[in-house]
């Protein structure tokens, strides 16, 4: 059961508590990491210590509260840093370890004396942390070598660093990370040059005040390529030819964003090209996202996903979510940015199909909450839950369809103008939905006029109300409306598969064409289109995607061996989610549903594993007797 003793207590700053972390920041807040960390691949852990660096409020006697999640604490210490180059004097902690809630983990409570400003932890990962993925060499491109891989969002940082894993609380750090050789290691942060002999010792430094669950480490066999004077990609030697291809507007990306957002604040922007088995398209981790190789589609027609990852350079990593309910200020703002960032770089019909395109999933997205209108919201209640329960498509699409609106409203220069103003005087911090409203009517609402025939928006049913609310924006373009007719023609017999005119269509015509069919299709009219345009041979995994959905519902076997391997190698939770819910609709589709992923479930990350088990009913049940 949840553990709600001293969650309600309000952070330092007046900023709401967050009840997903036991700190008290209010009390004592971790300001700094010190990061000594070796990576065991034969044991699965990460063992060594982290020391962090204490604020306490004046006049306040009280412990040091973090969250961990299955550590193995084998000692603690506290004391008083020394000057520069002094050594700090450390003396044995008192500390507890709570009792393990299925969803927070267990509260660390370490008796500090009151002058301490210092504690150092000695501790070790489990082999089943939820935020580290560790891979075999099988399940790398190489496959000679071992891969590691963390994800620390939402709150899977504790599971690897003990922290105060609250997006409302922001640290510095450095660290050492020690690997055996001829295994790179890489962190998102400045990376730092190691001396000739210390062999497999890498350092990094992370300069700017961030939230722990973007703090993000990788090992393997990994190789650099650059793409820009700040861009470039870290891959497998395999894989990096292709990923420097895919990525050749990186570079142009970051001024498109610049141009309108102001100065990008951290140095560097770098790639990390995952193994298949990462749950996400993207994640944002300063410096260097951490990206699926599904997006590495050959022709770079899915680098949109780089444009998100890099619009949270400013919306996410710089501006953050105080709490896991306001999640949309991450996603919505990042994933309005993105389009704003793709319009620049590849033009305006582009942009506009994928709207369109983020409507649909955002409309199929509230038909699966029609049971829950409370997550059609915005600003979402997460009491007792997950926080990645959060992360669905509200918050990106319909996010970014009230950042639209307030352009559409107020018009673009004035509301580039605000948004610049709100990254600028915001940067480093982490603020909630109502001091978004707040500064939206302060700085935009109360200032600039609507445009001609236009009205202020009703701002209540977007940030606490179900559904799209009335005037929401609505993105057209005549390309998809001609692919929708293409699929008519196709259904209605009028043309042969062969006949149809896709000359030159991008990945969002094919998506809006394969949406468009029939509702039953019989399996030779599957086979017709399959042996017209290759679909069970793509290389675009979305079109891929889209094409294996259909294939379930439809009974089209060809397809099955693509099917399971598609399953077996991929990790992407966007991907496995709908594949498996359309196999879970029959008897057979179950069966085959749950064979493959005895199978694959081993390979899915913690994350995608959670979602995965309650579609498949995993573990299955025994048969009745």
């Amino acid at each position: 059961m949840w553990l709600v003793t001293g969650l309600a207590m309000l952070a330092a700053g007046g900023a709401p508590a967050d009840v997903h972390s036991y700190a008290r920041p209010a009390e004592v807040r971790v300001t700094h990491i010190d990061l000594d960390l070796e990576i065991r691949f034969a044991e699965k852990v990460l063992s060594g210590s982290a020391v962090l660096y204490l604020n306490r409020a004046p006049g306040i006697r009280a412990p040091l509260r973090l969250d961990t999640r299955d550590l193995t604490i084998l000692r603690v210490s506290a004391g008083r840093s020394a000057g520069a180059g002094g050594a700090a004097r450390m003396s044995e902690a008192k500390w507890t370890l709570g009792a393990r809630d299925p969803i927070l983990g267990s509260e660390l409570t370490i008796q500090a004396p009151d002058d301490a400003d210092l504690v150092r932890i000695e501790y070790r990962t489990s082999p089943e942390a939820t935020g580290l993925q560790w891979l075999s060499p099988e399940q790398t491109a190489g496959g000679k070598h071992p891969y590691l891989y963390s994800q620390s969002q939402a709150i899977h940082a504790r599971s690897w660093v003990p922290c105060q894993d609250s997006p409302g609380i922001r640290v510095t750090f450095d660290a050492k990370v020690r690997v055996a050789p001829p295994l790179v290691a890489v962190m998102a942060a400045e990376k730092l040059t190691s001396g000739p002999a210390e062999p497999g010792l890498f350092r990094f430094r992370m300069t700017h005040p961030i939230p722990p669950y973007l703090i993000a480490i990788g090992a393997g066999e990994l190789v650099f390529g650059a793409i820009g004077p700040r861009t470039g990609v870290w891959a497998e030697p395999s894989v990096l030819p292709r990923a420097v291809y895919e990525f050749a507007d990186m570079e142009k990306m970051l001024q498109a964003a610049e141009k309108t957002y102001g100065p990008y604040r951290w140095g560097r922007y770098d790639i990390l090209i995952l193994p298949p088995s990462f749950p996400f398209g993207g994640m944002e981790n300063p410096m260097l996202t951490f990206a699926t190789p599904t997006i590495l589609a050959g022709d770079r027609s899915l680098v949109a996903l780089v444009a998100h990852e890099m619009a949270h350079s400013w919306s996410g990593n710089l501006v953050t979510n105080a709490t896991w309910s306001d999640f949309w200020l991450n996603e919505g703002f990042t994933t309005y940015i993105e389009h704003r960032i793709m319009e620049t770089v590849y033009g305006r019909e582009r942009t506009e199909m994928e709207w369109v395109l983020n409507r649909q999933d955002l409309e199929e997205e509230l038909k699966g909450l029609a049971d829950k209108p409370g997550d059609q919201a915005l600003r979402i209640d997460l009491t007792g839950r997950d926080p990645d329960d959060g992360a669905t498509d509200v918050a990106y699409d319909k996010g970014s369809l009230l950042l639209r609106l307030l352009e559409e409203t107020y018009g673009r220069g004035p509301f580039d103008a605000f948004l610049r103003s709100w990254f600028d005087e915001h940067a480093f911090t982490s603020v909630t939905t109502d001091d978004f409203l707040a500064f939206l009517r302060e700085r935009l609402m109360a200032k600039s006029p609507p445009v001609a025939g236009r009205t202020p928006p009703d701002l209540a049913p977007w940030i606490d109300g179900p559904g799209i609310p009335p005037g929401a924006p609505v993105a057209t373009s005549d390309a998809l409306e001609k692919a929708e007719e293409q699929a008519a023609r196709w259904a209605s017999g009028k043309a042969g598969a062969r006949q149809l005119d896709t000359s030159g269509w991008s990945f969002h015509l094919w998506l809006r064409f394969l949406r468009a069919l029939p509702e039953s299709l019989e399996a030779v009219r599957m086979k017709e289109l399959d042996d017209a345009f290759g679909f069970t041979k793509t290389g675009n995994s979305e079109i891929l995607d889209e094409w294996l959905i259909l294939s379930v519902r439809h009974g089209y076997e060809p397809a099955a061996a693509k099917l399971e391997q598609f399953l077996t190698q991929v990790g992407r939770r966007k991907y496995l989610k709908p594949i498996y819910q359309e196999l879970m609709k029959t008897e057979a589709g179950k069966v085959r549903a749950r064979a493959i992923y005895a199978k694959a479930r081993p390979m899915y990350q913690a994350i995608a594993r959670r979602s995965l088990d309650e579609i498949v009913g995993w573990p299955v049940p025994p048969p009745a007797s």
